[in-house]
């Protein structure tokens, strides 16, 4: 039988950097085949050349980057040849989905409208009633709630789940053959990111597309691909059927990305004892935090925005602390709220005893010093036109140091600690890579010393090889120092692999918190069981997909459902979690979650009851 002919076919391709020195090699000899309706995964670490090789599939070099040699031929025709006029045309058959999803459309324009705009600049032939009528099928079709709503709202009104597929949604709008997903669930919590695979695996029948999947996630890319590509710094090393790669990798550059995968359940795949320190450095007491938004479609009218909601927890002196949960259930409001961006509106925030909302002039700056903040983006946090010695100098300076020799050499003593050369005390953070980057933001908050890191999605912009970089520098640190961790993140492999102790955030609530050994294998909360049934991983999952991934999003926080939040995507409710809301019950060890299930008198059933409480 033979094979039908590929719809894409690279060959020996190769793709040069033009720099003031002459040229670089960022490509070499690149070949692969996609066939119809095919999923083909590509892996590597950061800096591998994963979107340089993305963009080239659809006719996307510009200057500085060339193409040195090689074709991407497209249904036999190579595209890196044809003209601007008849590109344009070949763009309703090719299409790309990048990994920023809240900077890809203009914020000044209302979604549905800018996608409507797409197809009908590929498709003029099609009228706007008819291809507003297709945008919300489609927005629909990949389980957008009340798309003919959502079609009106703007990129700021969307979660980044909803604006990620928002976004296939304007790829696949003028029905293309061929699809390009760059990392596209890489800024995506676990379970949003699941409901994305799920997507594409079903978009691939339905529309007939082939896609290029391009992660730095090998369990992510094992999930949806049936072939995966290996990239190591510009060339391909390995090439394989998904099972047989996983299963029997070949080449060490794969089994170098395989060790660093996290494990999750495996044994000993975390040594993450409980802190035996008595010393609480951060005690939240029932705090909420509302904002006000104004009514679309009014002057005068608000709603009410309840983002956080009576959460309690202790940080203990030299822990790490978890705080994980789906986009939009409240952590980095929570983080505001630790910090001090934000004062909450009842409830307190203590510091060794001391309420922050009441700290003023040298007590807040004293504050400051001890609590410092690294942010997610490692590229917009840092001004371009500064020099990353004086990124560094200017903390300790609002801090009343103005000695130059001690400032360049406390720049210099963090620069190293982080791991950062010398060399680039004067350089601009311009050209540096993530990784890079994201060490001058931690170096950024260690040059003054402080007590606590607050670590806001930290690592969710990096790949798992810097990740695995920084987390080793971050144990250094804390064992140098005593640091105090607070990690808010959607990654459950990173907080299963450093986290002593973990909150479970849903709709502004706490619904569970235990130690990392329990929370992975005794869960209390169904929540916490769908967050890790969602978890990409290649080791046989203790909770199945199909028993608890959740689709859609949660409810509105500005129209609270009576009773318990998540009785509406539970897979166990009751009659009693419509009406009443539960609270957190100890289950020992300080171990704690809010379900009725735990109360074996209130379960729906016996066998429910035994199986979740026994």
């Amino acid at each position: 039988m033979t094979q039908p002919a590929p719809l894409l076919a690279v060959r020996d391709l190769s793709i040069d950097l033009r720099t003031g020195s002459g040229k670089r090699r960022v490509l070499s000899d690149i070949s692969f085949d996609l066939a119809p309706r095919e999923i083909v995964g590509l892996i590597g670490a950061s800096g591998s050349g994963k979107t340089i090789l993305s963009r080239a599939l659809v006719n996307w070099i510009e200057p500085p980057l060339e193409i040195a040699s090689g074709q991407v031929e497209y249904k036999s025709s190579n595209i890196l040849t044809v003209a601007p006029g008849p590109m344009r045309r070949l763009r309703r058959e090719i299409a790309y989905v990048g990994g920023d999803p809240m900077g890809a459309l203009d914020p000044t324009l209302p979604v549905g409208h800018q996608i409507v705009e797409k197809l009908r600049a590929v498709a003029p032939e099609i009228g706007a009633a008819e291809a507003g009528k297709r945008v919300v099928d489609l927005l629909d079709a990949v389980r957008i709630p009340s798309a003919k709503n959502r079609f009106h709202e703007y990129p700021s009104q969307f979660s980044g789940g909803m604006m990620q597929r928002a976004l296939i949604v304007d790829a696949l709008v003028s029905n293309p053959a061929f699809l390009v997903a760059d990392n596209i669930t890489q800024p995506l919590d676990v379970t949003v990111a699941a409901q994305v695979l799920r997507l594409l695996r079903e978009l691939t029948e339905r529309f007939d597309t082939a896609v290029f999947f391009v992660s730095s996630s090998l369990p992510v890319v094992s999930d949806v691909a049936s072939r995966i590509l290996v990239l190591e710094e510009g060339r391909i090393v390995e090439q394989q059927e998904t099972k047989a790669l996983v299963a029997h990798p070949k080449h060490p550059y794969t089994y170098e990305l395989m060790s660093q995968i996290p494990k999750l359940w495996a044994e000993g795949a975390a040594n993450v004892p409980a802190s035996t320190s008595k010393d609480v450095v951060i005690s939240v007491r029932d705090v909420c935090r509302s904002y006000t938004v104004r009514k679309r479609g009014t002057f005068a009218a608000y709603n009410t925005v309840r983002a956080v909601r009576n959460v309690t927890f202790d940080v203990l002196a030299g822990e790490n602390f978890g705080v994980v949960g789906e986009s939009g259930c409240g952590k980095s409001s929570m983080m505001r709220l630790l910090s001090r961006l934000e004062l909450p509106d009842s409830g307190q925030v203590l510091c060794n005893g001391e309420d922050i909302a009441q700290l003023r002039g040298k007590d807040l700056l004293k504050f400051r010093r001890n609590f410092q903040l690294v942010l997610q983006d490692p590229f917009s946090s840092l001004p371009p036109r500064t020099a990353i010695g004086a990124i560094l100098e200017e903390p300790l300076r609002t801090h009343g140091m103005r000695d130059k020799r001690e400032l360049r050499h406390r720049a210099l003593t963090v620069m190293d600690e982080v791991g950062l050369p010398s060399s680039l005390y004067e350089e601009l953070p311009i050209g540096l890579s993530a990784g890079q980057r994201q060490r001058i933001n931690v170096a950024q908050a260690m040059v003054l010393q402080p007590k606590v890191l607050i670590m806001d999605e930290t690592l969710s912009s990096l790949d798992q090889t810097e990740q695995f970089k920084l987390l080793k520098l971050f144990d250094k640190l804390q064992a140098q120092y005593g640091l105090t961790y607070v990690f808010i993140s959607h990654d459950l492999a990173m907080v299963r692999r450093v986290c002593n102790r973990v909150a479970v955030m849903y709709l502004g609530e706490i619904v569970e918190i235990a130690h990392n050994e329990r929370l992975f294998f005794d869960p209390g909360h169904p929540y916490t069981r769908t967050l890790m049934s969602a978890v990409p991983t290649l080791e046989e999952r203790r909770y199945r997909p199909e028993d608890y991934l959740l689709e859609g999003e949660p409810p509105s926080p500005i129209d609270l459902p009576p009773g318990c939040s998540f009785a509406g995507r539970c897979p166990n409710v009751m009659d009693r979690c419509l009406t009443q809301s539960p609270h957190l019950t100890d289950r020992g060890a300080h171990d704690m979650a809010a379900c009725f299930l735990l109360d074996p008198a209130t379960a729906r059933s016996k066998d429910i009851a035994e199986r979740v409480v026994a």
